[in-house]
């Protein structure tokens, strides 16, 4: 019998918007994880993640529910919430509820994007989200890129951890996207929950020969299984970030983003339509990919080649870390090794 897929309730950040999709005063629906949530922006720009349901009666903050100042306010009986979870008001009341509180999640905004930070045992956060510029420490910003090219496709039936797998994955160059790009590996460090995957890039019969010269080639920051950050060189200067966040058992929402570098000196309206076009077969590229994962069944044990078996072997052991039962979310397996100690 094959084992079941993955655990969708990893460790870690994961995406639940773009930063300008919720302006202020905004009260954003989403649901990740089982759970309906809310995410709000209070007046002074602070954003706040919590669980939809008020305390009080249950009534979904979603429908109704406004900002009012630095609180939320639910519609059913204008009960008022705090950043962290707090009863600050019952308007009919002389004083607010404290021994009730609304689950509110950690919160970071980077990348022009809003994370949260999901454990199932409550543990704050283990890592820090990657940034699309400063973590490659090469002095540049978002004032270098043209603005954001996105994708979203929501609701598909894949894993996170495949998007992970196809950064060590050397042959699909060939078959998924018909290019005869051969990368070739400088560095695989998956010791801390923040991972690094490095390769140069060759064509496919010279195995000499290089895109553009010995800097060109890719460096990828991985932040746990829900965010990866690359900068591309060599060709076009690019940036992307990846980000895969489960929705529920069997699904997850897909939002990609694209940077491409500014050139100096270049004419302004035809280079900006260049790198449109080419952040465009970027996006290509990655639907490619999308197509692949979402009828993808996860293979445990795959059947490795020689020369996949190190990078799959180590993005793999390095996975587990992200999963409630340590053992790469197996129910198989964590249902073994109970029965075992036994």
């Amino acid at each position: 019998m094959a084992k079941p897929p993955l655990s969708m309730k990893p460790t870690g950040w994961f995406q639940i918007a773009w930063s300008d999709e919720i302006a202020v005063g905004d009260v954003h629906k989403v649901h990740y994880f089982g759970q309906e949530m809310v995410a709000w922006r209070a007046q002074s720009g602070r954003l706040t993640v919590m669980d939809a349901y008020c305390e009080h009666l249950g009534a979904h903050l979603g429908f109704g529910g406004h900002v009012a100042g630095e609180v939320i306010e639910c519609a059913f009986h204008g009960w008022r919430w705090s950043h962290e979870g707090r009863n600050v008001c019952i308007p009919y009341e002389k004083r607010p509820n404290r021994g009730r509180k609304m689950r509110t999640y950690p919160v970071v905004e980077r990348n022009e994007s809003v994370y949260i930070w999901h454990d199932v045992d409550g543990r704050e956060p283990l890592f820090d989200v990657p940034d699309v510029f400063t973590s490659f420490e090469d002095g540049s910003s978002l004032a270098d890129y043209y603005p954001r090219q996105s994708l979203y496709e929501p609701g598909l039936e894949l894993h996170p951890q495949y998007v992970l797998e196809n950064g060590v994955d050397v042959a699909h160059f060939k078959f998924v996207h018909k290019t005869p790009i051969v990368p070739v590996f400088t560095r695989h460090d998956f010791s801390q929950p923040v991972s690094y995957v490095d390769f140069t890039i060759t064509f496919e019969g010279d195995e000499n020969q290089s895109i553009d010269d010995v800097d060109s080639g890719v460096e990828a920051i991985n932040g746990g299984l829900g965010i990866a950050v690359t900068k591309s060189s060599g060709m076009v200067d690019n940036r992307t970030i990846s980000a895969v966040t489960p929705v529920d058992e069997h699904t997850s929402d897909v939002r990609f983003t694209v940077y491409i570098g500014r050139t100096p000196g270049k004419d302004a309206p035809r280079h900006e339509m260049k790198a449109q076009e080419f952040g465009q077969e970027v996006i290509r590229q990655f639907r490619q990919d999308i197509e692949i994962w979402s009828h993808q069944r996860y293979s445990d044990p795959p059947a490795l080649s020689s020369s996949e078996f190190e990078g799959f072997t180590a993005i793999r052991e390095w996975a587990r870390q992200f999963y409630p039962d340590g053992r790469g979310g197996s129910a198989a397996d964590l249902h073994s090794a109970t029965t075992e100690a036994r």
